[in-house]
């Protein structure tokens, strides 16, 4: 145990066990409800843009920063642990800085393999999502939709569909409020939303 902490604890892996730390505490507040999960993914926007550049639009940009993180603390340890630990300490530090500097690329690589699939899946719907949903009612499952962040169900006979969505401020409907969906954009894969009002045609 003391090998483990000594050797995660250390440079250069203690640079990824710090992030790895931080996405295990957002997960636990997001299942605590301390924490929505939309406003967490819109203050995470490295990583949604870092996901966006791996073909990984749509995946939640706090799943793809735990992966990318893991993968490269696993890297990192493991390198320090079967080559850095037996270097001579005049050549430690730079080689720790060589697989500090590799391990992002790799652990990025290896992150758009594993959660692409994730993304065909929900890419599958996009199409008929585009297609027929706009114009439709949808509920606000987020704690509120504005314009950084947001999640919408639209009702489809069964467990309901979610969708990522935005609304033009001032409008910032919460919760439970019902909203018209206005307009798709398939590049972020998100739709626009306004607060219904009572004049909104029901579908």
């Amino acid at each position: 145990m003391n090998t483990f902490l000594n050797t995660a604890l250390s440079f250069p892996a203690a640079l990824w066990s710090a992030v790895f730390a931080a996405c295990v505490l957002g997960w636990l507040l997001v299942a605590l409800g301390l924490l929505d999960s939309d406003g967490l993914d819109g203050a995470l926007g490295g990583a949604a843009g870092l996901g966006a550049r791996l073909g990984l639009s749509g995946v939640p940009a706090l799943l793809v920063l735990t992966v990318l993180t893991f993968l490269g603390w696993v890297g990192t340890y493991m390198a320090q642990r079967l080559v850095l630990s037996g270097l001579p300490a005049g050549v430690q530090f730079g080689a720790g800085v060589l697989t500090l500097a590799l391990s992002l690329p790799l652990a990025a690589a290896l992150t758009a393999a594993l959660l692409r699939p994730l993304r065909r899946l929900s890419a599958q719907s996009e199409p008929t999502a585009a297609a027929d949903l706009v114009g439709r009612r949808a509920t606000v499952a987020s704690a509120a939709v504005d314009a950084t962040s947001g999640r919408v169900t639209v009702d489809d006979g069964g467990a309901g569909l979610i969708f990522e969505a935005r609304a033009l401020p001032p409008d910032r409907p919460v919760r439970g409020q019902r909203v018209v969906l206005l307009a798709y954009d398939p590049e972020t894969h998100r739709y626009q939303v306004a607060s219904e009002t009572p004049s909104a045609k029901e579908y």
